[in-house]
């Protein structure tokens, strides 16, 4: 089975969320599995630069005279070899893969990851004539939505998998852009990419694709609906037949606390547990500057690690913390970045309580291990959340999650009832409307947890027992290829 998996970026070489992270875990496992795969991605100057040994496999013709160059690396972090989009007016800039240093969104993006995704279309059908076709494409978000459909007009197309990861974020632009873009007339329709007057890089996914998956089950039935498919439900609705979701899983070895390398001391359920906990909350309040009396605590503590936006619920969580920390002995340690007015709330709020309230604005790759590692609940209590890594690392390092009832969390988490009669399968605590006064009564329903030594321990274990890794998911995906492939 040759796999071409196609993305827009991939940790370590790239990353700005949670896209990275699955396209450096997933090809690795179906890698394992036996398939063949080769990762592309575009050339970015950052990448390029944490690349050795890179050769040059040809050049393209990616239409109306505009050549690509196409080069081939390794690194450690992949089982596979790394295939390279190199456009140097795209893609050696500064700046993340799609804003500007500055902030806003570059321009040309449509113009970026069009070029990307039909230089993608001709490597699969082995274009440069190095003798690999791939018997499946394996395309990801909007960056890369044209992929099946640039492969429709191959005569043998490789099959194709389109994965939504945040159906948010689509790309849309207008008619004139189309034009200049010199994409296929009837790919102006309804029927094709034509969404609500403007062109939808997404829809086109959709439509094109043999089949669309997402990130979680309940994710993909979420979709489907007015509240949460922005605009695509019907079009979903339409297409259900082709539609599947397929939970992710996380890297057990970059997210291990047995071996993880960010923690000052590893452990196990079986060894070392609570003496490492301990000491990783220590080692991580300490970075955040917290007291030697802080230090000494043994109040709970709450994690967050997220961007600070709308979506993953921080403005109610900053809400809730206020007065829970007027009311009981908690703390509360928060790292992200994004919406500059949640940051300053954030600001003010570790000010006003600097011996409870904890943070760092940005990220820290360290500080997110530490954290995971030393709190003893992680609050994840996002408005809607196609996947969510986050809680899975939780229960892999024995720290409850705390989470709403949407997308990939309700898949993940299984909630304890409110008189603790399931603590044999329960693994956190699901609240279910977004809002301020019900993630209030969860975490008070924490702190209930947390005074009960035996339920904690069961909450713990039965966390640390599930398997969160690639396995299971990445068997899922070699099935949907192969049935993708025999049709």
């Amino acid at each position: 089975m040759k796999v071409l998996f196609v993305s827009s970026e991939a940790y370590p070489l790239i990353k700005t969320g949670g896209l990275a992270d699955v396209s450096h875990s997933l090809p690795n496992q179906l890698q394992k599995a036996g398939s063949d795969v080769r990762l592309l991605l575009p050339a970015y100057r950052d990448v390029l630069e944490k690349l050795d040994c890179i050769k040059v496999l040809g050049w393209l013709d990616t239409g109306f005279g505009t050549e690509v160059r196409v080069l081939e690396s390794t690194h450690p972090e992949f089982d596979m070899p790394i295939w390279l989009v190199d456009h140097a007016g795209h893609f050696d800039r500064s700046g993340n893969p799609y804003t500007h240093p500055d902030g806003y969104d570059w321009p040309d993006n449509p113009q970026r990851f069009n070029q990307f995704s039909h230089a993608a279309s001709l490597l699969a059908c082995d274009a440069l004539k190095i003798g690999w076709r791939a018997d499946v494409v394996h395309a990801n978000d909007w960056q890369t939505a044209m992929v099946p459909a640039y492969l429709s007009f191959e005569a043998r197309p490789p099959k194709t998998v389109y994965t939504i990861h945040n159906i948010a974020y689509d790309c849309q632009f207008h008619y004139d852009l189309f034009q200049s873009m010199h994409m296929p007339h009837h790919w102006w329709s309804v029927g094709h990419g034509e969404f609500y007057g403007r062109f939808s890089m997404m829809k086109a996914g959709i439509i094109f694709a043999d089949h669309v998956t997402t990130v979680s089950p309940r994710y993909a039935e979420e979709i489907c609906t007015a509240r949460y498919g922005y605009g695509f439900a019907e079009i979903l609705q339409a297409n259900s037949e082709k539609l599947s979701g397929i939970i992710n899983g996380i890297d057990t070895g970059t997210w291990n606390p047995a071996t993880d390398p960010y923690l000052e001391a590893n452990y196990s359920l079986k060894k070392n547990f609570n003496k490492s906990k301990i000491a990783n909350r220590k080692s991580m309040l300490s970075q955040l500057d917290a007291s030697e009396q802080t230090l000494a605590s043994n109040a709970p503590l709450f994690g967050f690690v997220g961007r600070m936006a709308h979506q993953k619920g921080i403005d109610f969580l900053l809400d809730t913390v206020e007065s829970i920390i007027q009311e009981h002995d908690a703390l509360f340690a928060i790292i992200g970045s994004g919406d500059h007015q949640l940051e300053q709330r954030l600001r003010e709020l570790s000010s006003k309580y600097p011996g409870q309230v904890f943070s760092h604005i940005g990220y820290s790759e360290e500080l997110a291990h530490l954290l995971e590692a030393g709190s003893d609940f992680f609050v994840m209590p996002s408005r809607y959340e196609p996947c969510g890594l986050n809680q899975l690392y939780s229960l892999h390092y024995g720290t409850p999650p705390i989470v709403r009832n949407t997308g990939g969390l309700a898949d993940t988490v299984i909630n304890l009832n409110d008189d603790f009669s399931n603590t044999d399968v329960a693994t956190g605590i699901v609240f279910n409307e977004a809002d301020a006064a019900e993630l209030s009564a969860a975490i008070k329903k924490a702190l209930h947890v947390h005074a009960n030594p035996d339920v904690m321990k069961s909450l713990i274990s039965n966390g640390m027992s599930k398997d969160v890794s690639w396995d299971v998911s990445a068997r899922d995906y070699l099935q949907l290829y192969e049935n993708l492939r025999d049709e």
